[in-house]
Parts: structure tokens; sequence; C-alpha cells
């Protein structure tokens, strides 16, 4: 008994090591390995790109210019007046079909996210610039806490409240 089990663990040492090595080549082009005593698994058809409706075929990697922002950059930044009083904070960023930046999502009110409204803000309307000086992001904007707090309000619902994958 002690000779199979040992028999089994090299055999799934061996399977486990050719597996690592067959995806450590990276080869994007190998068919999956058919099943142990069965066909092989019939492919499924490549992922569609909602956006232009063609099939998503392959990665596709570029360099970021040094000028582009991140939304990581965006989200919880403060945002100030013209006078330098801090009227709300980026919680959010929303892209349109064609994936640009349709709005920005700014909290305002509320003390520490109790009582806090959510505005959509068009990206026109609010200045954001990186001061190299001081290694920080800014946005600024030509409008008041008040005007931001009288705006209409966005709410999380519908496909904006979903759950990822």
């Amino acid at each position: 008994m002690r000779k199979i089990v040992l028999a089994i663990a090299a055999i799934s040492a061996l399977t486990a090591a050719a597996a690592t090595a067959q995806t450590a080549t990276g080869d994007s082009n190998a068919s999956p390995a058919p099943a142990a005593g069965g066909p092989a698994a019939a492919s499924s058809p490549a992922p569609v790109n909602p956006v232009s409706n063609h099939a998503v075929t392959g990665a596709d990697f570029i360099q970021l210019p040094s000028s582009d922002m991140l939304s990581s950059n965006l989200v919880g930044l403060d945002v100030y007046d013209g006078q330098h009083n801090n009227i709300g904070k980026i919680k959010d960023v929303a892209f349109d079909s064609a994936r640009k930046v349709g709005a920005y999502v700014v909290a305002v009110g509320g003390f520490l996210g109790v009582g806090e409204r959510y505005v959509a803000v068009n990206p026109d309307a609010v200045a954001v610039a990186y001061d190299a000086g001081a290694k920080t992001w800014r946005a600024t904007m030509n409008a008041t806490k008040d005007e931001l707090k009288a705006a209409p309000e966005f709410k999380y619902t519908g496909q904006w409240n979903a759950s990822r994958s």
C-alpha cells in the first residue's frame, strides 16, 4: 500500500512540474493538453469586446506616456475652488462606451463619509495637475461647495452597484 501511495505522489509531482514548465514557456499558441483518457476539450469562442463588437484576439501591450494620469491618482483626490477651499473629493471615475473618461464622481458634504452625497462632474470642468516640486496631484474647479451640494445627485444603482466578476 505504501508503494502505491508513493507512486501516486511521484506521478502527481511530475504532472505538476510538467504543467508548470508548459506554463512557464509562455507559449500562448499552445493548445491545452487533453484530459487523461478523454477527447481534447472543445475550444470556446474568443471573448468579444462589447465596445467594438470584435473578438478579443490577444494582449496588446503599450508604453504609457509620463503625461498620462492613473485613476489611482484621481480617486481620493481633494477638489479645491479658486480660493483654495476644499469643496469635495473625487470618489470615482466614470467611463463612457468608448472607454473615455465621461465624468468624475465627486463626494461633497458630510463628515467622515457620513451624510456625503455624490455628484457627476464633467472632467473638463476639473483641472488636474501634478506638482513635481511637492510630488502631489491637485484638482481644482470653478465651483463652490454650495453649487456642488445643489447639483443633481449621482446614485450608485443598477450597473454601477453590480459586483465585480
